[in-house]
């Protein structure tokens, strides 16, 4: 309590909240009250914040996600403190995690994640005892080893949320496109093994299924790269028939937001479960060709050929398969994509061209030489 100024003067009162971080990313305020004759302090309020955990590959596809992520919910108010728990077999010397250094008051932590005899109680001695209430698994592949145990771990901790970082690639395309959740899925891929055993256990828990990510601090660039390369070198593109298929390719900082927006509606996450994960800007086979030769002011020699003869080294599945986010619009009031692909092909194209590469283009050549048309 605090005390009472003394009688006969006037009451000056000044509030000064002061935050510290307890446990579980409570945040105690104290209240200063200066009066006229003295000061006095008083624990006046508690605001209830909330811990992070991102837990992160050693690289590939989704490398650049936890650090888009961490970046993303720094700026979250919801969000009091974050932990990147990092795939120690991860390239420091590479990004993005080289750029861990940028992330400011992250606090990152290594670990062994292929380590299939990791438990919910190693997992606690690696976080130091520390607790989350949002998880993001941006590393687990099934539900064994650390998978497991982050699930475990967020039942131990009555986490408020565990979100999965799965894949697309998990489903049976039938006939409509964009593909919507409820496409069948490959019973045995471990990404949906973990999201059934996350179920069964009964924690608050969804799951995102990205596709195609880029982004400045990629370490895979197969994708739009294969389009460069022919490019550059005035090669024909030889792109399987009609050329018309979409594709979804997202930059990492909009999937990013995507995977943050489960703070916007938590219960609504929860109960969804399954949300697909790109951007809404779809675009053609064609349409990369032509965006990538306007960006490096070259041409594209476009070659469709027939589906049938294979995929060569062409990036992306021979037919139709993409989705689009409308149920995390719909559902979790994710604004929606900052980014295009055609306006970030500029820095995209200075990147590739720093990055001094070899391309063997000979497994074309057998594909055009088989059939030149489709």
């Amino acid at each position: 309590d605090t005390q009472s100024p003394p009688r006969g003067r006037t009451l000056s009162l000044i509030t000064i909240s002061i935050s510290t971080h307890a446990a579980r990313g409570n945040m105690s305020a104290l209240r200063i009250v200066l009066l006229a004759g003295g000061l006095a302090v008083s624990n006046a309020f508690s605001m209830s914040m909330s811990s992070a955990l991102i837990v992160q590959n050693k690289g590939g596809g989704h490398g650049e996600l936890g650090f888009q992520l961490a970046k993303n919910l720094s700026s979250n108010s919801k969000i009091s403190s974050i932990t990147i728990l990092q795939d120690s077999a991860c390239d420091d010397s590479s990004q993005p995690f080289s750029s861990y250094q940028l992330l400011q008051d992250v606090n990152i932590i290594k670990a062994d994640l292929a380590d299939e005899s990791m438990t919910a109680a190693s997992v606690q001695e690696i976080l130091g005892g520390a607790s989350f209430d949002y998880i993001w698994d941006n590393a687990s592949k099934g539900a064994k080893g650390s998978g497991k145990a982050l699930i475990d771990c967020a039942n131990q901790w009555s986490s408020k949320l565990l979100c999965y970082v799965s894949s697309a690639g998990v489903y049976l395309p039938v006939d409509e496109f964009p593909m919507p959740e409820s496409t069948p899925v490959k019973e045995t891929a471990g990404q949906v093994e973990y999201e059934r055993h996350a179920l069964e256990s009964g924690i608050p828990f969804c799951s995102f299924r990205p596709q195609y990510i880029y982004g400045e601090k990629s370490n895979k660039w197969d994708y739009i790269d294969w389009y460069f390369d022919r490019i550059v070198k005035g090669a024909p593109l030889p792109i399987p028939s009609p050329g018309s298929q979409k594709v979804s390719l997202t930059n990492s900082v909009d999937v990013a937001s995507l995977l943050a927006s489960v703070l916007n509606d938590e219960k609504a996450a929860a109960e969804q479960v399954y949300f697909n994960c790109g951007t809404s800007n779809l675009v053609s086979y064609d349409e990369v060709a032509s965006m990538c030769a306007e960006a490096a002011g070259l041409s594209a020699k476009i070659e469709h050929y027939n589906p049938e003869l294979g995929k060569a080294k062409f990036p992306f599945r021979l037919t139709d398969f993409y989705v689009a986010p409308d149920m995390a619009t719909s559902k979790l009031k994710w604004e929606g994509p900052k980014c295009t692909l055609k306006d970030d092909l500029g820095w995209y194209y200075e990147s590739y061209k720093a990055r001094s590469k070899t391309v063997d283009l000979s497994v074309d050549d057998e594909v055009l030489a088989k059939a030149p048309t489709a």
